[in-house]
């Protein structure tokens, strides 16, 4: 068969005539695929070797959802190896499958959110909604269930932790076996495409947790895949020296090589073309561009890959968001590869969630910092407001020796009222500050304890604190300016202009072109008790309507209903403003005005 004659594309690709296949495997001797349409027999269907260490066949008897592995004679003698592009398979140890790639998106003509009007929602498929039998992980189906809260709630962009194929049924998804392949007991890839479809119907787009940084470490068929190594390591997909060790194994995937990029590339724009995801978040990105993570030790091909996958995102996919996890001082991340930053659309910003954690967790009013508050605040990377990702939980602040914030400050009462008052005080501040605001699973409804795979939501707290969880649906309806009278909370522009360390008060002022219905103003009370007959600044004079108060009975029975109104801004400089005006505020509260 003449080479222009054959089909493109790896792993196995239905077509009319049956079934081509195509795997990269350099030190091979012979190659066959072998599968149920073929009883297994490595004698009737080898691959043609050709240029670079691919190999390739097209077999007329293969179909979908036929069951196939590639049988390697090498030097180490028969390998059995399951397809690195394998789009389903039986299990992590088990068969490819024939994948389908035909699904029904008639319809699905969904416009993501611009950045600056994104609200996330993390979330882990196995544990966010569980099944009725304890033994089974929740699946993409049961997020379905629970759509209907999430967009009453107001968030319109998922994010899933990773579900490329894992070890076993259970796991936070970091230790991907086969990257290409939906994990099974989630429902595989025919139930990812569906909970897409669907989320997009309730206007909620999904972003997706990818792994670059290591693969596995167990049930990876790609460990010396055809059989070469150096220094008994992992062979073509990965470093063979130092560089492959990494805090989860002596796995991480060879940047430098040609083939792997590309591997690695194919499988980030797979998740856009195939499962129309609408973004991705890439995982401990300082392990991709540096050795250690802490850059003493740089990985330039690493860094290249990024900038690559991120043109092509950006090219392919204009309007889609690529977002980084590196928890540095970085801010080359986020700056346009054309500049020499590596292109992502916004990044996990620590220097946010560590100060509004520790501010809200110290048990110690005197102790906390408002310096460190307005720091967390008023934090940039680049020029804009939005190439950070702004928090109080997310899957690792929860977990690995820490707990949700109402457990972290009350561990004996962790739904008690200094709980559920400086947990929203932290909540408060995600969704006013500048930045992509981001929950975790059951924040809204103060989930306790910390993170596990293996303990479900407590789905009966969304009704024992459906006054908390409408404190979160009102800030986010605040946040996105849905009323009309809050266009400042998706502004560029703040300004902290009033810090009073010794009785605990901040206020900004958020806008984006400035007056009427675009000025907000935020004050936050990060003292036990009240503070009545209290001065600060406003940017302009009049009536200021009191839109959001967090002491609001409303939102639990224990709130005080602290008597803040509305104020009247008169003349009078204050706060470096030319007006100011008289306000009372509850304890560990925030009040949110605009005009």
């Amino acid at each position: 068969m003449r080479e222009e004659k054959k089909i493109t594309g790896m792993g196995a690709i239905p077509h009319d005539g049956g079934v081509a296949f195509r795997v990269w495997a350099p030190h091979a001797e012979r190659v066959s695929v072998i599968g149920s349409f073929n009883g297994w027999d490595g004698g009737k269907h080898p691959l043609q070797a050709g240029e670079n260490g691919y190999w390739y066949a097209d077999v007329a008897e293969a179909q979908v959802g036929d069951e196939y592995k590639f049988l390697l004679t090498t030097e180490k003698g028969e390998l059995k190896r399951i397809d690195p592009y394998a789009r389903e398979v039986t299990s992590s140890v088990g068969n490819a499958i024939v994948h389908d790639p035909g699904f029904d998106w008639q319809g699905d003509d969904f416009q993501f959110a611009p950045w600056n009007e994104l609200v996330i929602y993390e979330l882990h498929v196995g544990t966010f909604n569980d099944q009725d039998d304890d033994n089974k992980p929740g699946e993409f189906a049961s997020i379905s269930a629970r759509l209907s809260h999430l967009k009453k709630l107001g968030v319109n962009a998922i994010q899933i932790m990773p579900v490329g194929e894992f070890a076993g049924d259970r796991s936070w998804g970091y230790n991907p076996a086969h990257i290409f392949s939906v994990e099974i007991a989630y429902g595989g890839p025919l139930a990812f495409k569906q909970f897409v479809k669907r989320s997009h119907q309730e206007g909620i787009g999904v972003i997706l947790d990818v792994v670059y940084n290591h693969l596995g470490p167990s049930d990876l068929d790609l460990w010396q895949f055809d059989g070469w190594c150096e220094n008994d390591r992992g062979g073509i997909y990965f470093y063979n020296d130092e560089r492959a060790i990494t805090p989860w194994g002596e796995t991480r995937p060879d940047y430098g090589r040609g083939e792997v990029r590309q591997y690695l590339l194919d499988n980030a724009l797979m998740w856009l073309t195939e499962y129309h995801v609408d973004g991705i978040r890439f995982d401990c990105t300082q392990f991709i561009r540096t050795v250690n993570g802490v850059g003493t030790q740089e990985l330039p091909e690493g860094w290249s890959l990024l900038q690559w996958i991120n043109s092509q995102v950006a090219e392919k996919f204009p309007g889609r968001i690529t977002i980084a996890e590196d928890l540095q001082h970085n801010s080359w991340l986020t700056r346009d590869v054309g500049a020499g930053g590596a292109g992502f659309g916004s990044q996990w910003d620590a220097m946010f969630v560590h100060p509004i954690r520790l501010a809200v967790t110290t048990s110690k009013d005197e102790q906390r910092s408002l310096a460190a508050v307005r720091y967390a605040i008023c934090y940039r990377y680049n020029d804009d407001a939005f190439d950070r990702v702004i928090y109080s939980e997310s899957h690792d602040e929860v977990a690995n020796g820490k707990a949700r914030v109402p457990q972290e400050i009350s561990p004996n009462d962790p739904k008690g009222w200094y709980a559920r008052k400086r947990s929203t005080l932290a909540a408060a501040m995600v969704f006013t500050a500048p930045g992509i605001p981001m929950l975790f699973q059951g924040q809204e409804f103060l989930e306790g304890e910390w993170f596990r795979d293996t303990v479900p939501l407590d789905w009966d707290q969304k009704d024992e604190f459906h006054g908390i969880v409408r404190l979160y649906r009102d800030l986010i309806r605040l946040r996105l300016n849905r009323d009309g009278f809050t266009r400042g909370l998706c502004g560029q522009f703040t300004q902290v202009y009033h810090l009073n360390e010794e009785r605990k008060v901040i206020a900004f002022h958020r806008w984006d072109k400035g007056g009427p219905e675009d000025d907000v103003v935020v004050v936050a009370n990060f003292f036990h008790g009240p503070q009545d007959g209290y001065v600060i600044g406003f940017p302009a004079a009049g009536a200021w309507k009191l839109r959001f108060n967090s002491d609001w009975q409303g939102y639990n029975d224990d709130f005080h209903s602290h008597p803040s109104t509305d104020v009247v801004a008169e003349p009078g400089e204050c706060d470096g403003f030319p007006f100011h005006a008289v306000l009372s505020i509850g304890p560990y509260s925030v009040l949110i005005f605009s005009q």
